[in-house]
C-alpha cells in the first residue's frame, strides 16, 4: 500500500517516525528541520480558543491569549440549530487559524448520562441525535477554516470521578446505540481529521487501546481515515495503542515512549507498517493544515463578539411565562437581584476555560436599555453559598419598589468544572432563602437561571416566569436583556430532561462508579428514553420550551423515506419554532424505549404564515443493534411516527408499515427490567444476563501493594508516610476552598483522581515510570 506522504516516510529513520508520533511539548508536535516538517500547535476550544501564551497546562489555571468565548456546548444544544452551529464552528476554526493553531481540540460530544456529570457542560444532550447533528454541524464549520476540528471523548466518558482509570461497564447495545452513535453522525456527516480518546476503560481495555472500539467500529465499520489523538497523559501503554489505532500521544513524553515504539519494531512486537500508517496520518495534518492557515487574517472579534450574542439569544429557553409578563412592557421600572446579574457565569471550568475578549453583564446590559428603568442592582446571595441574611433584606427593599424583579440564580464556578462531579442537582440554600423571601413580597418575579447540567427548581410553581441562559458565553448578559425586553422572540428548546428531583433519575443508584467500575445498568435508558418508558413524571421535559408566539400542526405524511407536516404560527410576532420527530417501535420481542428522536428542524415563521416541512428518514430511523448479527436491523413490524414540540407534547402522528429484515428475539424472563423500562434498581444478575458476562470486580483491595495503575487517592490505604501525604492533600483543597479559589481547589480533586501510571504523562517525561515504581516501593 501506497501511502499519501511515502516519500517522507521512505526519508525517515524509524526513531525519527516515532518521535513524530509523541508531542515536543505540552501543545506542540516535533518538526522535522532535516525533512521541512513543521511542528504544529494543538489547543484546547470546544467553545472558545484557549491558546496559552505562557506556562502551559491541561486544566484551565495558565493564562491564555483572549478569544471569543461563544455558550458552551450545554447551551448551543438547545438552539437545536445546525446552521448555527456551523457559524459558530466557522468562528472558531477562523481565530485558530488567525493565531496559527492547526488543531482545535472539540467538541465534545459524550451523552449526558447524568445530571450531575462534571464536564456537562461541555457536552449537547442526553440524546445521541441531537448531539451527533449539532456536533457535525461544528465540526463543518471549524474545518471550513483550513483547522483540523477533534471530536471528543471517544468514547463511553461518563463521569469525571476516577476518571483515568474508571472501566465504564456497558452492554454492547446500549454502547452501539447511545454511547457511539452520535460520533458515527459526525464521522460520516462531517469527516473530521482527527478525534480525541477518552481517559476511561471501556468494558476493561483503555480507550486509546480499544481495538474493538478504534480498529473494529472506528475505522473497519465506519471508514474512518483520520488521526487518533490521546487526551492529554491518556496514554497507558504506547504500543498498545499504536495497534488500537492510535497516532498522536500527548503532551510529550520527553522521549521516553519513542523508544518504547523503536523497541517494538526492532523486536518484532510491532510492524514498522503500522508506525508508517500512523505517520502518514499525522503528516497529513501537519502538511496541510500549515498551508492553508499561513496567511489568515486576523479575526474579527467584533463580528464574533455579536454572534456569541445571538447564539445565546437563540439558545436561551423560556420554561415558564404566566400571564405572558415577558416581554416586559415599555418603560417597566425593574430590579435586577442575584450575584450573577452583575457578574455572570457564563462558562465552565477546566481545560475549555476561555479568556474572554470581553463580558457584559445583565446589568451592563439593562443600564444601556433605553425600553425599561433600571432601579438599581442587590447582590441578593454569597456567591460561595454562604448564609447572609442582610444581602437579602436589601434586596426585598428594592424589590418592593419595582414592577419586576429579575432574580439571577445558579450554579457557582466551584460547582462545575472538569475534574469533579456535582454532588447534588440543587441550588444553594442561600439562594433558594433569598427566592423564598422575594415570592412573599412579590408577584412579578422572573427568574434567570445559570447552569452547564439540570438544576432542582422547587421555585418554579412560585415565580411568574423562569428562563435558562445555561452557560451562555461572553454575550449572556445582552442576550438575557434582548430576550425579556422583546428584541428577540426565545426560540430554544431543552436538550436534557430536567427532572423534579435527583433520585428521579435513573442512575442516581448507579452515578457515579465504585473505585473500579461504572455500572451502566441503566442500559438504553438514558434521559427521557427512561422517563417515557418508566413513567416518571419531569418538571420540564426534554425538547420543552415556550415563545412568544404559538403554533399549531396539521397535514402529517409519512413514507419510508420522509415524513412531512405543516407548522402555522397563530400568534402576533414572528417566531421559530422546533418540530421533533419520533419514532414509536413496532410491538415484537425487543426492547426498546417508548419512543426516540429521529429528526428534528427548527422553523421560522412569520405571523398568520404556515411552512411545510419535510424531513428525511436515514438507516439507523427504524432500526435497532441486534447483539446475534453484530449488526444494524430493522425489525419488522407498525411504526408510529409522531410530531411533537417536545416528547411530551405530540401534535400529528401517523402509522407505518415496516417490511423488516428480521424477526429478532430476547430472553425476555431473564431482563424484565428492561422490557419494562423501569431501570433504577436493576439486579447484579439481571445486568450480567445483558452484558452477557459476569461483573468485574468493582472495588479497590484495600490490602493490596499500591502499584502504577492505582490512584493517588488510595494513598489513604497505605503506610504512615502515604496517609500523611493524602491528609496533606485534603487540607490543601480545604485551605484552597476556603481562600475562594475554586478552580485550584477543583483541581486537587484532578490529582486525588490521577493513577500513579499518568504522572510521566503529565510532567512531560521529566518524572520516569522508574522513579514512580521506587516511590511506590517506599509508601
Amino acid at each position: 500500500m501506497t501511502l499519501k506522504y511515502q516519500s517522507y516516510i521512505d526519508a525517515m529513520t524509524l526513531e525519527e517516525k516515532a518521535s513524530l508520533l509523541s508531542g515536543a511539548n505540552f501543545w506542540n508536535t516535533k518538526a522535522i528541520e532535516r525533512l521541512k516538517i513543521p511542528s504544529i500547535m494543538l489547543t484546547d476550544g470546544p467553545h472558545g480558543l484557549r491558546k496559552q501564551a505562557g506556562a502551559a497546562d491541561h486544566l484551565g489555571l495558565g493564562e491564555s491569549i483572549k478569544a471569543t468565548c461563544f455558550p458552551t456546548a450545554a447551551a448551543l444544544a438547545n438552539s437545536w440549530d445546525e446552521k448555527l452551529l456551523t457559524q459558530v464552528g466557522t468562528a472558531l476554526g477562523n481565530e485558530a487559524a488567525a493565531n496559527k493553531v492547526s488543531v482545535l481540540l472539540g467538541p465534545g460530544l459524550n451523552i449526558v448520562r447524568d445530571p450531575l456529570a462534571g464536564r456537562s457542560f461541555e457536552y449537547f444532550s442526553e440524546d445521541p441525535y441531537v448531539a451527533g447533528k449539532l456536533a457535525a454541524a461544528m465540526v463543518r464549520g471549524i474545518q471550513e477554516n483550513g483547522v483540523v476540528a477533534t471530536p471528543k471523548h471517544f468514547a463511553v466518558n461518563s463521569q469525571e470521578y476516577l476518571r483515568m482509570s474508571i472501566d465504564e461497564v456497558v452492554d454492547e447495545r446500549t454502547m452501539r446505540e447511545i454511547y457511539l452513535e452520535g460520533f458515527r453522525r459526525v464521522v460520516e456527516e462531517s469527516k473530521p481529521k482527527m478525534i480525541m480518546t477518552a481517559y476511561n476503560k471501556i468494558n476493561g481495555t483503555y480507550a486509546n487501546e480499544n481495538e474493538h472500539v478504534l480498529q473494529d467500529i472506528l475505522i473497519k465499520e465506519w471508514k474512518y481515515s483520520g488521526a487518533v489523538v490521546t487526551d492529554w497523559g491518556g496514554n497507558n501503554i504506547r504500543v498498545a495503542g499504536l495497534r488500537a489505532g492510535n497516532t498522536l500521544e500527548m503532551p510529550s513524553s520527553n522521549g521516553a515512549t519513542d523508544e518504547e515504539i523503536v523497541e517494538a519494531v526492532k523486536f518484532g512486537f510491532l510492524e514498522e507498517s503500522v508506525v508508517d500508517v500512523q505517520v502518514d496520518k499525522l503528516l497529513s495534518i501537519v502538511l496541510e493544515t500549515t498551508k492553508a492557515i499561513k496567511n489568515t487574517e486576523p479575526a474579527d472579534l467584533d463580528s464574533h463578539h455579536e454572534l456569541a450574542v445571538e447564539a445565546a439569544e437563540r439558545s436561551m429557553v423560556l420554561l415558564k411565562n404566566d400571564s405572558k409578563i415577558l416581554p416586559i412592557a415599555n418603560g417597566a421600572r425593574i430590579a435586577l437581584i442575584g450575584d450573577f446579574a452583575k457578574t455572570p457565569r457564563y462558562q465552565g471550568a477546566g481545560s475549555s476555560l476561555v479568556n474572554p475578549t470581553r463580558v457584559i453583564s445583565a446589568v451592563d446590559a439593562f443600564s444601556n436599555n433605553d425600553s425599561v428603568e433600571l432601579l438599581g442592582y442587590e447582590q441578593g446571595f454569597e456567591r460561595s453559598g454562604a448564609k447572609n441574611r442582610g444581602l437579602i433584606r436589601k434586596a426585598i427593599t428594592l424589590a418592593t419598589k419595582a414592577e419586576v424583579v429579575f432574580v439571577f440564580v445558579g450554579l457557582d464556578e466551584a460547582k462545575e468544572a472538569e475534574g469533579i462531579d456535582r454532588k447534588t442537582m440543587q441550588l444553594p440554600a442561600n439562594q433558594l432563602a433569598l427566592l423564598d423571601a422575594l415570592s412573599a413580597f412579590h408577584e412579578k418575579i422572573v427568574v434567570v437561571s445559570a447552569a452547564g447540567g439540570p438544576i432542582e427548581m422547587p421555585f418554579a410553581d412560585d415565580v411568574a416566569a423562569l428562563i435558562h441562559s445555561s452557560l451562555g458565553g461572553q454575550g449572556v448578559g445582552k442576550a438575557v436583556a434582548n430576550i425579556v425586553t422583546g428584541l428577540r422572540t426565545p426560540s430554544g428548546k431543552l436538550a436534557v430532561s430536567y427532572p423534579y428531583v435527583y433520585s428521579d433519575t435513573p442512575t442516581a443508584e448507579y452515578f457515579p462508579g465504585k473505585e473500579k467500575t461504572a455500572e451502566h445498568r441503566e442500559g438504553l435508558y438514558v434521559g427521557y428514553r427512561y422517563y417515557e418508558t418508566a413513567d416518571v413524571a419531569v418538571r420540564y421535559p426534554f425538547g420543552y420550551g415556550l415563545s412568544y408566539t404559538t403554533f399549531s400542526y396539521g397535514d402529517i405524511q409519512v413514507s419510508e423515506k420522509s415524513v412531512s407536516f405543516s407548522i402555522t404560527n397563530d400568534g402576533d410576532v414572528a417566531g421559530e419554532e422546533i418540530a421533533q420527530v419520533y419514532v414509536r417501535p413496532a410491538k415484537n420481542n425487543i426492547f426498546r424505549p417508548t419512543r426516540e428522536l429521529k429528526a428534528f428542524a427548527k422553523v421560522s415563521v412569520l405571523p398568520g404564515k404556515t411552512k411545510r416541512v419535510s424531513l428525511d428518514f436515514d438507516d439507523h430511523t427504524f432500526a435497532h443493534y441486534d447483539i446475534s448479527d453484530q449488526a444494524w436491523v430493522v425489525s419488522a413490524g407498525e411504526y408510529t411516527v409522531e410530531v411533537g414540540a417536545s416528547v411530551q407534547d405530540i401534535k400529528l402522528e401517523a402509522s407505518i408499515d415496516i417490511n423488516g429484515t428480521v424477526k429478532s428475539t430476547q430472553n425476555q424472563d431473564a431482563l424484565t427490567s428492561y422490557y419494562s423500562g423501569r431501570v433504577k434498581k436493576v439486579s447484579d444478575k439481571e445486568f450480567e444476563a445483558l452484558l452477557g458476562r459476569p461483573l468485574p470486580n468493582a472495588l479497590w483491595n484495600r490490602k493490596a501493594r499500591l502499584t502504577p495503575e492505582d490512584t493517588i487517592m488510595q494513598l489513604k490505604y497505605s503506610r504512615l508516610l502515604g496517609k500523611l501525604l493524602y491528609a496533606i492533600l485534603r487540607l490543601a483543597q480545604r485551605v484552597l476552598f476556603i481562600l475562594k479559589k475554586p478552580y485550584l481547589a477543583n483541581n486537587m480533586e484532578f490529582i486525588m483522581n490521577l493513577p500513579f501510571s499518568k504522572i510521566p504523562g503529565f510532567a512531560g517525561g521529566k518524572i520516569s515510570k522508574k522513579a514512580i515504581e521506587r516511590f511506590l516501593k517506599v509508601i
